[in-house]
């Protein structure tokens, strides 16, 4: 298989004013109106990157994978059905909704919903910010990466890699303090030069998402940024900080579904994955990156 980028994310939501105040007030994306009972967020050219749907739980339903066209689309299919997986198709009403030509769900070992897709569609009209974020680094990088909860960390891995054909960028062994297990965390790449796409973190988590990242133009929107979410009282997971495995400086804040967004800027990126050297860290970030005081740790 050959996925090009994380596309797009689906989220379930109980209150959909909390997240058009979030996404537009503190994210900075535009919301697109004339939507009926679902809410999109636009960051770029695309009609929108998050999907958000009423639902009875607060959590993220599924992430789309992006082929870059329909005979890698085809391909997709029948690698998963050699591989013995069951594939959902979708329905003409949720292709509509998601603004592609067509797509199918399958479910990761860890029980993760997964939406694999080809040809976006759109009028490729400019993303205009309610708050003046210039725009969001995305383009062929994808709209940011997501970290997925993985309860069965072994056999997720090997599907992600041996099946959905990603490849290993780094990992790490991450110290959750308070005389807690070492946790496993595995950074995945896709095929564009975006460090890593996905994280597997082998722990459980209720919102279905450890963390979404939203990668800005430059270091000043990520400060306006982290004053937005103090002065609207948004909830801070992680401090100011810069990592190791992609450089990105970045903090942590909570989203109204429950799990933590990573808002960031200067992102590593990988123009040959041939030269590229896995490696393990012995801590995930240079400097900063502190767990606010009460908050529930996640990396």
């Amino acid at each position: 298989m050959n996925i090009s980028a994380l596309g797009y994310v689906v989220i379930g939501t109980t209150d959909f004013a909390r997240w058009h105040h979030f996404g537009t007030e503190i994210l900075g994306m535009q919301a697109i109106s004339g939507e009926e009972n679902r809410l999109c967020l636009k960051m770029d050219e695309r009609h929108h990157r998050y999907l958000i749907l009423p639902h009875d739980t607060d959590k993220v339903l599924a992430s789309g994978w992006e082929m870059a066209n329909q005979d890698d689309y085809d391909t997709a299919i029948s690698t998963l059905s050699d591989a013995g997986l069951h594939l959902q198709p979708a329905s003409e009403e949720e292709k509509a909704m998601r603004w592609v030509q067509d797509y199918f769900s399958v479910t990761d070992p860890s029980g993760n919903n997964i939406e694999v897709f080809w040809g976006p569609k759109g009028d490729f009209a400019r993303m205009n910010s309610p708050i003046g974020v210039k725009g969001f680094v995305t383009g062929d990088l994808g709209m940011g990466h997501i970290v997925l909860p993985s309860t069965n960390f072994d056999a997720s891995i090997k599907f992600w890699v041996d099946v959905m054909g990603l490849g290993l960028s780094d990992f790490i062994h991450y110290d959750m303090g308070a005389d807690q297990d070492l946790v496993r965390i595995n950074f995945l790449h896709c095929n564009n030069a975006r460090q890593h796409s996905l994280a597997l973190v082998e722990m459980d988590n209720p919102a279905g998402c450890d963390h979404l990242l939203v990668e800005v133009q430059d270091f000043d929107e990520v400060g306006r940024g982290l004053y937005r979410a103090e002065d609207n009282n948004i909830d801070l997971q992680v401090t100011l900080g810069r990592h190791i495995n992609d450089d990105m400086v970045s903090f942590y804040m909570y989203s109204p579904g429950g799990f933590a967004i990573e808002y960031g800027a200067g992102g590593k990126l990988i123009e040959d994955w041939a030269t590229h050297q896995v490696f393990e860290a012995t801590q995930g970030s240079h400097w900063g990156h502190r767990f606010v005081a009460g908050s529930r740790p996640i990396e």
